[in-house]
């Protein structure tokens, strides 16, 4: 009984070993292949990723809110000192990447920063078609949404490094509520616009479960009635806990400055938004 279950295993070893065999060696020519090379997982090699971060930036803005009638300009104010915002948030972010083929990939992101305060002021305001003046006890919100999708195609990529530009729509939206209830006074101003910039990625995979990332995006227009500059910039180091699950540390910075003569918000805003970021990382 022994025997031919030897024999037996001998007969279908036979052509398990074969195919073996054949997929070691060309096809054509019967030479040796070479051994299959090994991926290691990093974020070259990534094909989609999702983040979730935890931001604690510091935040400044300083804007100011025209008339709706040409020649009359509002009072530039800054929104932390003059109106109480708050100079700080602790906000959570969400973003996600799909890599087309090799060398491509699309990242899309959603940040929102939404502030409220409460101050007596110090001086008469202007805040488009209202006046506040000194003394009185004024509310003010300010809410900021940022929407990106960037397209990124790799000039540069191996295992170890990998370089990256492309094209990135940024859809920005500002929204700024001051009023007096005391003196049934109030005032809602709001923007939204599609803002295109130019992405520029680096990643530097430092080891098997190291790896440096920094990015940033920029462009400057005028048009018409508007002018502005956008800024986004991005570093962090990750360690990859597993193939599929990573953590780190960043520094994230939003800096941008708009001037619109007409539109429902003339005026100028600018805001600059910066700050360390810890995150997980789940990817495949």
């Amino acid at each position: 009984m022994r025997n031919w279950l030897a024999v037996a295993a001998v007969i279908l070893g036979v052509p398990t070993a074969a195919a073996f065999a054949e997929d070691d060696h060309d096809p054509n020519s019967g030479a040796p292949l070479p051994p299959h090379r090994h991926e290691t997982r990093s974020p070259i090699t990534d094909h989609f990723y999702i983040r979730g971060t935890l931001y604690d930036p510091q935040v400044r803005s300083n804007f100011r809110v025209d008339r709706s009638f040409q020649g009359m300009t509002g009072t530039p104010v800054n929104g932390e000192n003059d109106l109480g915002l708050p100079n700080r948030l602790h906000q959570g972010r969400v973003e996600f990447m799909f890599r087309l083929r090799e060398r491509g990939k699309v990242r899309v992101d959603y940040f929102e920063a939404d502030r409220s305060g409460n101050r007596a002021l110090a001086k008469d305001v202007v805040f488009g078609n209202q006046t506040f003046t000194a003394g009185q006890q004024m509310l003010t919100s300010l809410d900021w949404r940022q929407f990106d999708i960037t397209y990124s195609y790799s000039l540069f990529r191996n295992d170890r490094f990998e370089v990256a530009t492309g094209l990135g729509i940024y859809f920005l939206q500002v929204d700024a509520i001051g009023e007096v209830p005391a003196q049934n006074q109030r005032q809602e101003v709001t923007a939204a616009t599609p803002f295109p910039a130019l992405p520029l990625d680096l990643t530097w995979v430092i080891s098997q479960r190291w790896a440096a990332i920094v990015r940033g995006a920029y462009l400057k227009a005028t048009l018409g009635g508007f002018r502005g500059w956008y800024a986004d910039s991005h570093e962090d180091l990750q360690y990859r806990w597993n193939p599929n699950f990573a953590i780190g540390l960043g520094y994230a910075s939003i800096r941008t400055s708009l001037n619109r003569r007409s539109g429902t918000f003339p005026g100028a805003f600018a805001l600059s938004i910066s700050g360390p970021e810890a995150f997980v990382r789940f990817s495949f």
